[in-house]
């Protein structure tokens, strides 16, 4: 193999190493099935939400997962493989892969990793049932403010029976 092309390989699993390494969530899909248009939108709507995804080389992924210590991904870099990145949401691509595969009822999640934890396709599918973390931090908002707002109801009420009582 020529010296340049292995260094050029060694370099992109390099890069694809990186990507791994700071990314909170991943998903690896087999996008078989879309037609340019879909995969036009969808890549749109994964860049919009803080996604990055690439048609990766199996072997390349391969070699940069082994390096990091993970072996569990061995079986599913096999045929077609996108691998969608977020290093900013944990569950972002899981959200918007799962939702696209429902919508299109094409492409197939293979496995994925949150926050350096591997994720079979059914772990894939729960992550993306969480709800965002601003859903999340408005429901504790709410939990929070739920007790005080009734305090202070009752609080009221008493100051009010106590002045028709003067």
């Amino acid at each position: 193999m020529n010296k340049e092309v292995l260094e050029a390989k060694k370099q992109h699993v390099e890069e694809i190493k990186a990507k791994i390494s700071s990314a909170k969530g991943l998903v690896i899909v087999d996008y078989m099935g879309l037609t340019v248009a879909q995969d036009t939108a969808f890549r749109k709507e994964l860049r919009e939400n803080g996604v990055d995804y690439a048609v990766l080389k199996n072997r390349l992924v391969k070699i940069a997962f082994n390096e990091l210590g993970y072996t569990q991904f061995d079986e599913a870099l096999n045929g077609p493989t996108a691998v969608a990145f977020s290093s900013t949401d944990a569950v972002a691509p899981a959200k918007f892969v799962i939702k696209n595969i429902k919508a299109l009822n094409k492409m197939k999640t293979k496995c994925g990793m949150v926050e350096g934890q591997y994720l079979d396709e059914n772990g894939v599918k729960q992550v993306a049932d969480i709800p965002s973390r601003d859903i999340l931090l408005a429901r504790l908002v709410g939990s929070i403010q739920s007790p005080i707002s009734r305090l202070a109801i009752c609080l009221n009420a008493i100051a009010e029976k106590k002045s028709e009582q003067a």
